[in-house]
């Protein structure tokens, strides 16, 4: 008996038993199913956050205040440094001499509340006080209006950039909002441009942000002192190491940093947000992997379970082919590849209801994009095999071992 012969004798057992086939090929799909449908989505929301990260590229990085709180760490205590302040973002844009884009941003409040004519929004809104380059280094584009002129950005006038969301929730859907006055924390804004769209996987919540001059946030601060955050773009990526040297040596010298001290600030290039992102979405797939594992062990344990099941029913069968010369490994191929075409026939459907499942989950989180996983489909299919090999090679070695003469006396 050959292969082809095996393979539709394993398929008229499955049509025989139909129940008990169809009952344990869904235990297999199920876990087939979790295993896919986990890693689909994990595969849409990675290719959602690195299309985000995309538009700033790799030839970005940032530089913060370093967040110690003064607390102790194995008994020793840690320095609390102070902010980044204005004057000295100020002077590391004047100074930085290597061609980049310099970007300047402060976050005013996170809880504002906006106002349009007898309309508001919710007290939730992001204000961010920004430069002129901002919108073009974070990826942000316009859906109308225009971005700030480097005049209103140095003169700090009243005119503000709003996000989707706030433009939602203070004009109608037909409404232009370019020109007309917003107010908040008892000021007046005209409304110069409305941003794009970004969805909840942002960097920040920009869809509910109001932006507004730098200078003119640090005035509605009133005095409190914001945390300035600079991102630098290098016009050559490939020299964006040297850039973050230079960028590190002009802060230290600015902050008054100590030789042999750690840096006051923290410089961060913007590959290091996908290195992150890559390190969860790991630990997910990990997770996602030892769903699909303990599942798919239930399912091997019920189908070793149904093949043993099955050698014991067709003793008579075993001993009629060996009498008639069927060899012990034919026997064997008998039932190690019918366990296989059990698996495999729950495999493809646990593959199906596993990107449907997965491309739902993505879809539920706002990422529009159909994610079809090729490789995880072929590690499914394998799994599939592995299982059932494992599942019927023990049963398989007991059919094998039959006596001719005592399986023909089986009753």
């Amino acid at each position: 008996m050959n292969l082809i012969e095996n393979i539709k004798e394993g398929l008229r057992s499955v049509q025989a038993n139909m129940l008990r086939s169809v009952l344990t090929a869904l235990i297999v799909a199920i876990g087939i199913m979790a295993l896919v449908g986990i890693l689909t989505a994990i595969d849409g929301i990675e290719y959602s956050v690195q299309d985000s990260l995309s538009s700033l590229g790799a030839n970005t990085f940032d530089i913060y205040t370093r967040r110690n709180r003064g607390g102790r760490q194995a008994g020793i205590k840690e320095k609390a440094y102070s902010n980044l302040q204005m004057k000295e973002v100020q002077q590391f844009v004047d100074k930085f001499s290597f061609p980049a884009s310099i970007c300047v941003s402060a976050n005013l409040t996170g809880i504002a509340e906006v106002n349009h004519l007898s309309k508001k929004t919710n007290p939730n809104v992001t204000v961010e006080g920004v430069n002129e380059q901002y919108a073009a280094l974070k990826g942000l584009s316009l859906d109308q209006g225009r971005n700030f002129s480097m005049i209103e950005i140095r003169y700090g006038s009243k005119v503000a950039v709003i996000g989707v969301k706030v433009k939602q929730a203070l004009y109608r859907e037909a409404d232009n909002a370019v020109g007309t006055e917003i107010s908040f924390k008892g000021t007046q804004f005209r409304v110069i441009g409305v941003l794009k769209e970004k969805g909840d996987l942002s960097e920040n919540n920009y869809d509910n942000m109001v932006m507004i001059p730098l200078i003119e946030a640090n005035e509605l601060a009133q005095g409190q002192g914001l945390d300035y955050y600079v991102t630098v773009g290098v016009n050559e990526p490939s020299k964006a190491d040297i850039a973050m040297g230079e960028a590190t040596g002009l802060m230290r010298n600015i902050r008054h940093d100590e030789v042999g001290k750690e840096n006051s600030f923290v410089i961060e290039k913007s590959e290091t947000l996908a290195e992150n992102l890559e390190s969860i979405t790991s630990g997910l797939r990990i997770g996602g992997f030892g769903v699909g594992f303990i599942t798919l062990l239930g399912a091997s344990i019920a189908l070793m379970n149904i093949m043993l099941v099955s050698v014991t029913e067709r003793t008579r069968e075993v001993g009629v082919r060996k009498a008639l010369g069927a060899t012990p490994l034919r026997i064997r191929q008998q039932f190690v590849i019918e366990a296989i075409v059990v698996c495999l026939l729950g495999g493809i459907l646990g593959i199906i209801l596993g990107i449907g499942i997965g491309n739902l989950i993505s879809r539920l989180m706002s990422i529009d994009v159909f994610i079809i996983p090729w490789l995880w489909m072929f590690v499914g299919l394998v799994v599939c095999v592995v299982v059932g090999l494992i599942s019927g090679l023990y049963p398989a070695l007991k059919a094998s071992r039959l006596d001719p003469i005592e399986s023909l006396r089986f009753e």
